[in-house]
């Protein structure tokens, strides 16, 4: 594999936009950050070139997040880039993060380290929920103080972070959201009920991340509801494509019946401190 430069920046976001359910996070971060560093997801890419076409591309964050999008298994070849630097996880296809980390050492348990279910919705088959009285409502409309606490509870259930841990990235999460209009809230008249949001947005697709329904207010169908009226927003204004990974049966369930489909496995593991490739 080769290391990438500017140049090959449009080779690049074509062969990630071909494969991307699973390289939202990559393309996210180069579209809002680019390839010259400066900020922690700014992006460095390696390529690897079969009969003048990328075969497989190696993203890597420069906060240390591996993005193997590397349908042909080129492992000694990344475990010999990635010697000698400190990574903090491995995000994409479970099967290829599955053999990255093993190319790369990566034996101990993450302090995230999923598997779940990879769907996929084309927008124009979404099944729209009647929404009676819910309406959407911009986060900065909704009451942060309220919103950073259920912001904080996610991080707690679904990432395993400590009480303090959780509300210091809620802070910064929330912050973000609003900044970048990102996320919604399902709201009952003036109550809000249920959070929803895209963690990683183009163009043309959106990935689906920090669904949230309290749980005083879960089975109700909060959830389902929020996701479809936030991707009937960004149908409207030209999204064509959804994905996202689902955390458990019962969103499973929820996806499923406002059309997504399960495409496969998205893989994620993520530590705490830096890990360094010994190679």
């Amino acid at each position: 594999m080769i290391f990438a430069t500017p140049a090959d920046r449009a080779a690049i976001e074509a062969f990630l936009h071909d494969h991307a359910a699973v390289s939202m996070f990559p393309l996210s971060n180069l579209d809002l950050h680019g390839m010259a560093g400066g900020h922690p997801r700014a992006m460095r890419f390696w390529l690897r070139w079969a009969e003048g076409q990328v075969s497989d591309v190696l993203g890597v964050s420069d906060e240390g997040m591996v993005f193997p999008v590397c349908p042909t298994g080129p492992w000694g070849e990344i475990a010999v880039i990635l010697a000698g630097q400190n990574v903090i996880g491995v995000i994409g296809d479970a099967a290829l993060v599955a053999a990255c980390r093993m190319a790369l050492g990566l034996v101990d348990e993450g302090a995230l380290d999923t598997v779940e279910p990879l769907y996929t919705l084309p927008l124009d088959t979404l099944i729209l929920p009647d929404a009676g009285q819910f309406v959407l409502q911009p986060l900065r409309e909704s009451g942060l103080k309220r919103l950073t606490h259920w912001r904080a509870a996610f991080c707690e259930e679904a990432m395993g972070y400590t009480p303090d841990a959780a509300m210091e990235r809620a802070m910064g999460d929330v912050a973000e959201y609003v900044e970048r209009d990102t996320h919604r809230v399902l709201m009952d008249g003036g109550t809000p009920v249920a959070m929803t949001g895209f963690n990683a947005a183009l163009p043309q697709v959106v990935q689906v991340g920090g669904v949230y329904t309290p749980p005083k207010n879960r089975g109700r169908g909060y959830a389902r509801l929020a996701v479809a009226l936030h991707l009937a927003e960004a149908r409207a204004r030209g999204v064509k494509n959804a994905v996202l990974s689902a955390a458990s049966q019962a969103a499973c369930r929820a996806y499923e019946a406002i059309g997504f489909r399960r495409t496969g496995s998205f893989g994620v593991l993520a530590y705490d401190i830096p890990q360094v490739i010994h190679g």
